[in-house]
Order: structure tokens, then sequence, then C-alpha cells
């Protein structure tokens, strides 16, 4: 087992990470920008590291400042978290060859699914359902983009290959507008994701977001721990998420957590990672993995009593992987609201010092957050500040303690999207359970 892990990321994750850490009895290194000094996770480390400047470019994206923090320190890996450098294969890369462990899965294996045409491919070869579209990458050839839009069938999706996070696709709905999207795209791209490539789907009109979690040591150990339903978003960007996703047969899930699970073994899949679909008509579509941990992990973790982090970091020790599908059970459901730092429906970002902060307790109610009463919440970086995340015996008791849980939470100083998730959980809809990704957005659209 490593005796000390550096944290390459901020925020709560960073404090997640490091209570994991401490409790398996491992020492932390957090790295930092300026505007991170004061934060709770850099007071609870055991070695903290100033890497730069708030821009994350000169800090958190700073590869050469974080392996030096790692080597000055002596730490023996570095964990990613999400977001920043997490799924950059060429950071896992050097990690690796300045001689720690990058608690994550294999540079070739972040590369091969960080590309959208290649992860498409390694699907359809492992056996995993995918939306129909293109073979690879769309030619030069116009006439050949209009015959593949024709098969497809309209509307088409054009999505940039090495995108993510709901950047660079454009929804094509007629023939004529079909070459400027592809040619927009492919500009985006190239400037965005310094990958001009584009590949073409089908459209779906109204399907939900469901995403399956693996854990994986990278041989031919793999198991798959339940869905998610994400299907609460604005812009691609998840705003509410719950496990189990309601009124999807198990038998269809069981078959599609097989399937990925298998798809892991395939290709040697090496610690935490989630597959994501879109699920319309009783079929899965396969669209994009994520090869790390992901904001919204404690829900699965609720469910299945397994430390997900903590499996991260044992499969990086190069510690025997204990788990089998037959040993992962499911009880009760768990659902998770991101807090943010923004207005909550013009979602303009707020940051400034918290000058009031409570949050809820109580039977099922888990927060995990950096913040605190006098907090500052600096404008360089992503908004969310806390995740507030309710466990029931049932669908019922979950939104019932979550609605609790919201009402007693108080955060002044500062706007947040608090009042939004009120509305959500009064929502006729949302209760029912089974919304697509269009309804949040279809729902503010007709807002006053």
């Amino acid at each position: 087992m490593f005796e000390k892990i550096l944290i390459a990321n901020r925020g709560e994750i960073a404090l997640r990470i490091q209570r994991a850490c401490r409790e398996l009895g491992i020492k932390t290194v957090v790295v930092h920008s300026e505007a991170d000094r004061e934060a709770k996770y850099v007071r609870l480390a055991d070695e903290s590291v100033c890497i730069g400047p708030a821009p994350s470019r000169e800090s958190y994206l700073n590869m050469p400042a974080i392996i030096s923090a790692a080597e000055v320190t002596d730490s023996e890996a570095i964990h990613p978290g999400y977001g920043f450098l997490s799924e950059n294969a060429d950071f896992a890369d050097r990690v690796e060859k300045s001689g720690f462990v990058f608690i994550g899965p294999r540079p070739d294996t972040i590369r091969l699914m960080g590309d959208k045409v290649s992860a498409k491919r390694a699907m359809i070869e492992a056996g995993v359902p995918v939306v129909p579209g293109s073979e690879g990458a769309l030619p030069d050839d116009p006439q050949e983009i209009i015959r593949v839009a024709r098969e497809v069938g309209y509307p088409v999706i054009i999505k940039a290959a090495g995108g993510g996070g709901g950047r660079g696709m454009r929804v094509v709905y007629t023939e004529a507008a079909l070459l400027n999207a592809v040619t927009m795209t492919r500009s985006e791209a190239g400037a965005a994701f310094n990958n001009p490539e584009v590949y073409m789907e089908k459209f779906l009109e109204n399907p939900r977001h469901i995403e399956i979690q693996v854990l994986a040591d990278g041989g031919r150990n793999a198991v798959w721990l339940g869905e998610r339903d994400c299907s609460m978003q604005r812009r691609h960007q998840k705003v509410i998420e719950e496990a189990p996703a309601p009124g999807i047969a198990r038998r269809l899930i069981e078959r599609i957590g097989d399937r990925c699970a298998d798809a892991c073994r395939k290709m040697g899949y090496r610690g935490a990672g989630t597959f994501e679909f879109l699920y319309e008509n009783g079929e899965f579509y396969f669209i994009e993995m994520n090869t790390r941990i992901q904001v919204e992990h404690p829900v699965t973790e609720l469910i299945t009593g397994i430390d997900l982090v903590q499996q991260q970091i044992l499969i990086a020790a190069g510690e025997k992987f204990a788990l089998r599908q037959r040993d992962i059970s499911f009880k009760g459901h768990a659902i998770e609201c991101r807090i943010n730092a923004e207005d909550p429906f013009r979602f303009v970002p707020s940051p400034g010092r918290i000058t009031n902060w409570h949050t809820p307790g109580g039977p099922g109610v888990r927060i995990d957050s950096h913040a605190f009463n006098g907090y500052f919440v600096p404008p360089n970086y992503d908004s969310m500040i806390a995740k507030v995340i309710t466990y029931g015996d049932t669908r019922d008791q979950a939104l019932a303690r979550m609605r609790i849980a919201l009402s007693e939470m108080v955060v002044e100083g500062i706007s947040t999207n608090i009042p939004l998730h009120r509305e959500l959980l009064q929502d006729s809809r949302f209760i029912e359970g089974g919304t697509s990704i269009h309804y949040l957005e279809n729902k503010l659209a007709q807002r006053p």
C-alpha cells in the first residue's frame, strides 16, 4: 500500500480523496493554487504545495509543477480526481514515466476512450450497443457526408471526436444545413480540442441519460456496480443524479451491465470508470466512457456500500481485487443535488464570500463539500460548492429526505441554485421519474 499520495485537484473531490486516504492510513499531499491557499483540505493535508497562481492553466493544468511537487514531497502516487488532468493521457504518461503511479487507467486506455471515434469502434467490437451513425470520422467528400446522413436518418448530431462535457456538438434537422454544420463543428473542435475530426450519430429525440459504474483490475477481473440516472441536466451539465434509475427493468440493466464489465476485460481496463448511455424505447446506446471517478459517485456508494475512491487506490497499489459480481448487491435509493454558486435560474456564476453556512443532517443525509462559514468562492473554477446526497429504503423516502435537507440548508453572501433544486423536488414529472435529458431545459424555457 502507498504511504503517501499527491492529490492533483481541488474543491470537494480533493477533500473526498483526502478522507479516503486518511481512512486507509495514507498520508496526503495537496497541491493548490494561490486562490485556494486557505481551503479546508489544504489545512487538513499532511503537506501542501502551492503550484501557481489562480488561472487553471498556470496551476491545476501545469503538469511539470504537479510532478515536481510529487518529487519534492516523496509521493508515490498521484490521484487526479475529476476534471482538470484526470482524463489527459499525456499527463498519465508523464506521471508514470516520472516514476509515480497514476491512480486511474493506463495512458493508452485513456487515449482510446478519450477519442469518441476510437471509443465507439472499441465498443462495437466488445458488443456494447452504440447509437447508429458514421463508421469513424466523417470524410472530406461532401457527397459522402450527405449519403451517410441520409442512411442514418434526420435529425443527426455532429460531434467532435475529442470533445466532452457537452462541447463540440451540433444538431442538424435538414440536409440543407448539414455541410455548414460539419464545417463549423470541425472548426470549433480544432480550436477547442486540437483535433478537427468529427463524426455523425442519429439524434435521439427524448432519451434518458443512464450510466453504468465499473471497477476493474486491469486483467480479467471486472464488475459493474449498478446504474445512475443523470437525465436532469441543462446544456449537457448534470444537475440531479440518482441510483438506481427509476422505471427500467432489471433484466435490461443486468444485460447492459454485463456487457460493460466484459468490455473492461477485453480492453484490460484498470480502475474506476463509467459507461454513459442514451436510453430510449427500451434500448441503450453508448455515447462515451469516462475514465475517472465521477462527480455523482456517492449515489452508487450509498446503494452498494462500496467506497469507490478507496477501490481506485487499492487497484492502483496492486492490491488483490477481491470483488466479484456475485458480491455486488443493491439496496435502497440515493439522490444527489449539485449545489452551485450561481443564480438559480439564469445560471450566472456568483463567486464571493460565504457569510452564513449551515448544512443539513439527519438520517440518510450526506454532504460532500469543501465550503465553510467565511469561505471565499473563487471566480476561477467550476461553480460547484457542495453535493447534497440523501439515501432511503425507497425512492420516495430519499426524495422526502432531500426536500427536508434542502429546506434546512443555508448559504448566504452568494447566490446558489438551491431554489431550483427545491422547485424540482416538488415537480410532478420528476417525482414520477423517468424524465428525458431535455426536460429541465424545456421547463426553464417556460418560466415567465
